[in-house]
């Protein structure tokens, strides 16, 4: 593990130039987010579970609960990560739990922790390399898709959500959870502050990152569509958006889809 975060951190995936623009529209973005999700994936749950106070668990669970998960149902989890995701799945006992990544480090970490953990009856998941804007995977062959975190990352959100589209069979399921800034304009402010300034300082010390992956997260929040433009997209692609949930106070929002008949 010690050897992955040195071998991400040789040198930075995102100068200040960079940040200061739009990061979405950068023609080496996927490279870019692939080398810092290398760099970072050692400390990345720590993070996760630190900065979100602990909320982010929640969000997943809340998200596995949206889908309304049955015995028969086989799950696929895109920009898997570590697979907090995929877990939670499994822990509501589809018929199969399937992550994909782009991110090596991630992906290994991911399957660490899934050899570590007790089942009890509940399946495991399966793990392999994959891009969200174009899965090797065959057509209707998922009844849920989701994806935590990731869809702002992607090079292509269009081309992603029309990959869940082809995926996806008659009737199935789309959950994307996606950070977003609160309405309130006191809770944004505050927001604002805590994510571009505090965040990232604490972020990048526990990590030891020189990437520029917790300046980088701010900004691609910042620039990335907010939740009603998000759902005029998920329509765009094909699906029928059903709802959308803001969770804590507005930081998160949940968006939830299905592939018509």
């Amino acid at each position: 593990m010690a050897t992955t975060q040195r071998s991400g951190a040789r040198r930075d995936a995102w100068t200040p130039h960079e940040l200061a623009g739009d990061v979405h529209g950068l023609p080496e973005k996927a490279a870019k987010v692939q080398r810092m999700f290398g760099a970072i994936a050692g400390a990345y749950d720590l993070n996760n579970r630190l900065h979100s106070f602990g909320r982010d668990q929640s969000w997943r669970r809340r998200a596995v609960a949206m889908v309304d998960v049955g015995p028969e149902d086989d799950v696929l989890d895109v920009a898997c990560g570590t697979g907090d995701l995929a877990e939670a799945f499994c822990d509501a006992q589809p018929r199969s739990v399937l992550g994909v990544d782009f991110t090596p480090e991630m992906l290994e970490l991911a399957a660490a922790k899934a050899a570590r953990r007790t089942r009890q009856g509940r399946p495991a998941p399966l793990y392999r390399s994959g891009d969200a804007t174009d899965l090797a995977l065959p057509n209707g062959s998922f009844d849920i898709v989701s994806i935590a975190f990731g869809i702002r990352n992607v090079s292509d959100p269009r081309k992603a959500l029309t990959e869940f589209l082809r995926v996806l069979r008659p009737g199935g399921r789309l959950v994307i959870v996606e950070f977003s800034r609160p309405r309130n304009a006191v809770l944004a402010l505050l927001n604002d502050l805590y994510m571009r300034r505090v965040m990232p300082l604490s972020a990048t010390l526990i990590s030891g990152d020189r990437s520029g992956a917790y300046r980088y997260l701010p900004r691609s929040i910042d620039t990335f569509e907010a939740p009603e433009a998000l759902a005029k997209q998920i329509a765009g692609a094909g699906l029928q958006v059903v709802t959308q949930e803001r969770r804590t106070f507005g930081v998160c929002t949940i968006s939830l889809a299905r592939k018509p008949l």
